[in-house]
């Protein structure tokens, strides 16, 4: 071809057609992780939402090249959860945006999706109206004009690798586009979040901010799909870290004909590692939560329990070198007469053991199998 044919151009658009049977193992094994991560979402508290969601922030923003500090982060995720954290200042103005459409996208699953929520969420991401040192429109779809192209290279050897439909079509084809997500389709939902997720981005109807957009689409439809208003992964932070391979399968798809198989298959796979990935901060806090329901009679002071803890998030390879009365000190910022004692009452109470070491070579490490 001459030039290039976006996937938009075609006469059939955006009737988009994929194989069932090369999805249909992609598809249940993806159901079958999810299955068992929904599983556990009664036990998974506040703190290990909020971390989740931390990572979502951090994570979709970064795939833009975009980077937020984790403690503003912390702070914005913490005053939504109602964490103690919340008195945390947040420094930088565009995280509450990301934030705000993380958590509207996740706890507001019901909620139909609106024109003036996208654009809601869109205002929220650039609240200078700035983009960098850039001025663009906010709370708008983009107006006419240049077309607007994802491009690599230097200035005069620039690459293009799609092109958006023109402005003038954005309100038709975002109308089609909402129409279709809020309707009842018969769609698997799995599916429906992979198709919402490259449909939205290939209309690209924003000027920008349209990457976080479609992720927080692609979360609203998964809890819709679970019906779950908890994050339990992070879609994000996995693409973030296959993002050279999401940006080839997208411009990939994005050109030629309406078979989006490998999007899908791509997508579901990426889907399943997210989960995997989850699963262990998931498996880590149910542990350690367990672990202080057990001990929960057991009487500790505060520089105890930072320590225990420390201690347990490093279960199960364990505390490198054990605990020691230097690292004690140094993590409570006590005297070592104080560490000293705090250890050694630990260990009258069964929760730490010492090493066979002496002197100074004392370490100590924590005893898993207490029931007291």
């Amino acid at each position: 071809m001459a030039r290039n044919v976006y996937i938009w151009q075609q006469k059939a658009w955006p009737k988009f057609i994929w194989d069932d049977a090369k999805i249909l193992n992609h598809l249940s094994l993806a159901r079958k992780i999810q299955g068992k991560i929904i599983a556990l979402a009664s036990d998974v508290g506040l703190e290990t939402q909020a971390q989740i969601f931390v990572e979502d922030a951090l994570k979709t923003s970064a795939i833009e090249g975009e980077k937020l500090e984790l403690e503003s982060i912390r702070s914005s995720v913490a005053k939504r959860l109602g964490l103690s954290a919340a008195g945390l200042s947040t420094k930088q103005i565009n995280v509450e945006g990301v934030v705000d459409m993380l958590v509207d996208a996740t706890h507001n699953y019901s909620a139909p999706l609106t024109v003036v929520r996208l654009k809601g969420w869109q205002a929220g991401l650039f609240p200078s109206g700035h983009s960098g040192i850039h001025k663009i429109i906010v709370g708008e779809w983009r107006e006419p004009g240049e077309p607007m192209r994802v491009v690599s290279g230097k200035m005069g050897k620039e690459k293009v690798h799609f092109e958006a439909p023109p402005a003038e079509n954005v309100p038709t084809e975002m109308k089609r586009f909402i129409t279709w997500f809020n309707s009842n389709t018969k769609v698997d939902g799995l599916v429906r979040a992979a198709i919402a997720h490259f449909w939205f981005v290939t209309i690209h109807p924003f000027e920008d901010g349209n990457g976080r957009i479609a992720r927080a689409i692609t979360d609203l439809a998964l809890a819709e799909d679970e019906s779950l208003a908890k994050r339990l992964y992070s879609l994000s932070s996995q693409i973030n870290h296959d993002r050279d391979d999401y940006y080839k399968i997208l411009e990939k798809s994005q050109k030629g004909h309406l078979d989006i198989t490998d999007w899908i298959i791509w997508f579901l796979n990426t889907f399943v590692r997210a989960i995997e990935r989850s699963q262990i901060l998931i498996d880590k806090a149910i542990f350690i939560g367990n672990y202080w329901k057990v001990h929960a009679h057991i009487d500790l002071n505060q520089r105890q329990k930072k320590v225990i803890q420390k201690m347990l998030e490093y279960e199960p390879s364990g505390f490198v070198g054990g605990m020691t009365n230097k690292k004690y000190v140094s993590l409570t910022r006590v005297s070592a007469a104080s560490a000293k004692r705090d250890l050694g009452d630990l260990e009258e109470k069964e929760l730490i053991k010492r090493s066979n070491s002496k002197g100074r070579s004392i370490s100590y490490f924590l005893i898993l199998n207490s029931r007291k």
